[in-house]
């Protein structure tokens, strides 16, 4: 593929997955929705992230289905990307995340605009642990990415929709199981776009990005990706 379908592939994919991700935990956050006060909150919210793995991937079929600067990294050192290539990957992530996480601002402007507290809407757009100690933080984070993205090297994307089903699975269950202590960015894409538009979009009385947390959800997944096609490399578990 040439770099601008690469880029395109990967935008789109990326930009449909954060639209259900921050839609999906705006619904569960913000007062006056359907979903509001519901207690199978966190359940919603890894089913819609999963969702969201599921719609993105296919739609990024074209360009291998990654979505994640993590799995794009992972693959190249797995040879499955050419190194060459990964930067068009890497734009097209990082756009659509942005514009992803805008487009969710959008189908909820109107709750965003009656809510009387925004100042703890960053968590619609990126992860923010409840305990924050950035070391341990970033462990959970490669451990969670670890799982992942050994699970896409042995089983490669392809033009199947059960594999892409079979990674929302996965996804779904690192929230479920892994999810809590850091909110499982797993994806650098996916916060660190996100984080970017709540910085610059006009959210009334919103709080602050906390830019001296957003390098661990961008540099733990890169770890744990690494150390994923290492053991690929290593042990041969690569169906590739």
């Amino acid at each position: 593929m040439g770099a601008g379908s690469i880029i395109l592939s990967e935008f789109l994919g990326t930009m449909v997955l954060l639209l259900f991700g921050c839609g999906v935990v705006a619904n569960v956050l913000l007062t006056r929705t359907n979903a509001d006060g519901d207690t199978a909150s966190w359940v919603l919210i890894t089913f819609g992230w999963g969702f969201g793995v599921f719609a993105g991937a296919s739609i990024a079929d074209a360009s291998g289905g990654a979505i994640n600067p993590a799995v794009t990294l992972a693959s190249a050192i797995n040879g499955g990307t050419p190194w060459a290539q990964v930067p068009w990957y890497l734009i097209g992530q990082f756009l659509g995340a942005f514009v992803g996480a805008t487009l969710a601002w959008l189908v909820y402007k109107l709750q965003f605009d009656a809510n009387e507290d925004n100042s703890g809407t960053l968590n619609i757009f990126s992860t923010n642990p409840p305990i924050k100690k950035p070391v341990w933080n970033m462990v959970t984070e490669i451990i969670a990415t670890f799982a992942l993205v050994l699970f896409l090297l042995v089983n490669p994307y392809g033009s199947s929709p059960a594999i892409y089903g079979a990674a929302a699975a996965v996804v779904m269950g690192i929230g479920q199981a892994l999810g809590g202590p850091t909110g499982y960015a797993i994806n650098p894409a996916r916060d660190l776009g996100p984080r970017i538009a709540y910085a610059v979009l006009p959210i009334r009385g919103k709080g602050r990005p906390d830019w001296g947390y957003s390098w661990v959800p961008v540099i733990g997944p890169l770890i744990g990706a690494v150390l994923a096609a290492l053991v690929a490399i290593v042990a041969p578990v690569s169906a590739t």
